[in-house]
């Protein structure tokens, strides 16, 4: 799955609403919407219509609590977050094709835990996470990805495994990182690149 190809649902998170014209699209074709319940009052809010509510709804309007009554799914597990309720709900659903927009750019302890979830969807779900920058995909094993020349990659790797890299300007061969860091900022090559692997690693690509 990739950012030009329709998702069978996507989540709203409660970060900063997108901007950017591909998460947009994302949701203004998504034939599945759902809000994680801190997400859904500024969504309906702009007019939007989710088709789900997902949440503990410690932070959904007593309006929208009421008026939306037939489509919200409470689960009050203080184990998890509303985010990772919300992809759950998708999975029981039959929907596995997952796009995630809203799920950076306010707090960054939010940001840095909603991403490292990606890594936790991979056995269930096709998931990505679309911000206004750029794209998120998590991976378990040797993937090829589209680009273009000079497009930015970075790599956060989640296990410490070895990690070979083909066609970025900053090569790894069989390298373990040991930090989020180590794998930033590198930059394609071409209309594609290789990232060689065994553990879960996030591949972040920018739009331009």
């Amino acid at each position: 799955m990739n950012a030009t190809h329709s998702a069978t649902a996507v989540i709203i998170a409660n970060g900063r609403f997108p901007q950017h014209p591909i998460p947009l699209s994302m949701i203004e074709n998504a034939a599945y919407i759902v809000c994680t319940d801190g997400a859904a009052n500024d969504f309906i809010a702009g007019g939007g219509r989710p088709d789900a509510i997902v949440g503990d709804c410690d932070s959904i309007s007593e309006e929208n609590r009421k008026r939306y009554a037939h489509i919200i799914h409470l689960s009050d597990d203080q184990e998890t977050n509303d985010l990772n309720k919300s992809v759950l709900f998708c999975v029981e659903q039959g929907k596995k094709e997952i796009v995630i927009v809203g799920g950076t750019g306010k707090r960054e302890d939010h940001t840095l835990g909603n991403i490292s979830l990606l890594a936790e969807y991979m056995e269930r779900a096709s998931v990505m996470m679309v911000t206004n920058y750029g794209i998120f995909t998590p991976i378990q094993t040797s993937t090829t990805f589209k680009s273009f020349r000079g497009q930015q990659v970075s790599l956060f790797c989640i296990d410490r495994k070895e990690v070979t890299t083909r066609n970025l300007k900053y090569p790894l061969h069989q390298r373990v990182l040991t930090n989020w860091w180590q794998g930033t900022l590198n930059e394609s090559l071409g209309d594609t690149f290789s990232v060689e692997t065994s553990g879960r690693v996030i591949v972040f690509q920018t739009y331009a």
